[in-house]
């Protein structure tokens, strides 16, 4: 038996009275630019017996149409600080868009990030192969709630090609064995991944040869970054690598067990490379075990330690940094200076600390001077 009517309360009213406002400007606005609307326009809508007309005057500009969207006078600003010419959009195209957007589940607050994050989004079609992509979308995601997150963080699922770009992209990383779940993983941390995806068949054998299987947890970086990676530029990166005595083989088992080595400059690791043998005397092969070297700052970090623990070494103090640098690399500044620095009696701690701030602040020499020529994206 049918349970019997109970009249809404207040605040759920209020609730229904907004949405539907806001559906129906969108509708009106989808179909003003082949018709002749009136500047408002009312409704009738029942709630349990009684009538009441919803009266609401239609935008005048692309900032009432927003603000009657639901964004807040501070997402407004900032949509027009990253986009200007959004001031003098139609308002028939944008309030189809933005019914587009509603649909998905995109907000005011997630306008902003998207507009941050591609500009003249509002300026692309919005409506290729639409219903197909979001079933797909759907589909591969798993939720709406996702698939919102995901056009939150990568607002090209929506402009890119469906059937050229974005389909075979996907089908190219499940080919190689790349899990759905470690799939949505690397394409929401890397929103790049569909438009830089290629993988050439000496890619494909780069990632036989540093030897990570597909079930390990590393397998997805080592596809990922190779795949959105110019293959001249990996080559490069190899050869660099190959100058301090490593094999190619080396120089792939490496990037199996570091993947990240791919997105370090091959001006970085040159500059490491030759601190960490020149300078710390360190063989060169130690980074195959200490990987960190490469990584951590010259300038700022790996510099100003090695100094000072060649200054505390002098200085006979305890405890030495020479027998943990590779821990002492990884530890934040103020836990390093606690560890070596300030746990001596203050005139010393103020004789470590100058020569630490001198080494610091060693600039690269003709540092602002160097051009480094632009190749587009970094890997």
């Amino acid at each position: 038996m049918l349970e019997p009517w109970r009249p809404l309360d207040q605040e759920t009213r209020s609730l229904l009275l907004e949405l539907l406002q806001r559906e129906i400007l969108l509708f009106i606005y989808a179909i003003s630019a082949f018709t002749n609307m009136p500047t408002s326009y009312s409704t009738i809508y029942s709630t349990g017996g009684e009538c009441e007309v919803l009266t609401c005057e239609l935008p005048k500009d692309s900032s009432d149409m927003l603000k009657q969207w639901g964004c807040s006078d501070d997402d407004i600003a900032q949509l027009f600080k990253r986009q200007p010419s959004l001031r003098e959009a139609r308002l028939a195209r944008l309030g189809a868009k933005l019914s587009t957007l509603s649909r998905l589940g995109i907000m005011g607050s997630d306008l902003v990030k998207v507009i941050n994050c591609r500009p003249r989004f509002l300026w692309c079609r919005l409506n290729d192969n639409f219903d197909e992509r979001i079933s797909y979308f759907l589909s591969f995601f798993g939720s709406k709630e996702m698939l919102r997150k995901a056009i939150v963080r990568n607002p090209s699922f929506l402009t890119h090609d469906f059937h050229n770009r974005i389909k075979p992209a996907i089908s190219l990383y499940e080919q190689l064995g790349i899990s759905r779940n470690d799939l949505i993983q690397m394409l929401m941390s890397r929103p790049t991944m569909i438009s830089r995806t290629s993988f050439e068949p000496e890619k494909v054998d780069y990632i036989h040869r540093t030897g990570v299987p597909p079930t390990s947890k590393m397998y997805k970086y080592v596809v990922t970054l190779i795949g959105i990676s110019r293959l001249e530029t990996i080559r490069e990166k190899m050869a660099n690598l190959e100058k301090f005595g490593f094999s190619e083989d080396e120089v792939l088992m490496f990037i199996g067990r570091s993947p990240l080595l791919l997105t370090l400059s091959v001006d970085k690791v040159q500059r490491n490379m030759t601190f960490i043998i020149g300078t710390m005397r360190t063989p060169a092969r130690a980074v195959l075990e200490y990987p960190h070297f490469l990584y951590c700052n010259l300038e700022a970090t790996l510099r100003p330690r090695i100094t000072l623990a060649a200054q505390i070494r002098d200085m006979g103090l305890q405890p030495q940094i020479d027998g943990a640098v590779h821990r002492a690399l990884r530890m934040t500044e103020k836990r390093f200076l606690k560890a070596y620095v300030r746990c001596h009696p203050k005139d010393v701690a103020d004789v470590l600390m100058r020569t630490y701030d001198h080494a610091k602040g060693i600039k690269r020499l003709a540092g602002p001077y160097k051009k480094t020529p632009r190749k587009g994206f970094p890997f």
